[in-house]
């Protein structure tokens, strides 16, 4: 099943998210269900959140995956939405 995780960082905690981008990127690597990935971006262009899509069996492994996602471990996120998702186009 495909699961859309949609973060949005706290303010002011770029650089939270900058000290734990290495290993984001490796827990996504090693984890192995990131479908699709990248930041969400404000308008002077720097992120300020994450979009992921996951593909996992249900919902309970998207929620451990979120959990153990380094920027979640860190108190990058504000607020996490996971949500069901249907790839339509591309």
């Amino acid at each position: 099943m495909l699961v859309a995780l949609t973060a949005r960082d706290k303010p002011g905690h770029l650089s939270v998210r900058k000290a734990s981008r290495a290993a984001h990127l490796a827990y996504v690597e090693e984890t192995g269900v990131v479908a699709q990935a990248g930041p969400l971006l404000d308008t002077d262009g720097e992120m300020c959140g994450s979009l992921v899509i996951l593909d996992v069996p249900d919902m309970a492994a998207a929620e451990a995956w979120a959990a153990g996602d380094p920027y979640a471990r860190a108190g990058l996120f504000e607020t996490v939405s996971l949500d069901t998702w249907k790839k339509v186009i591309g």
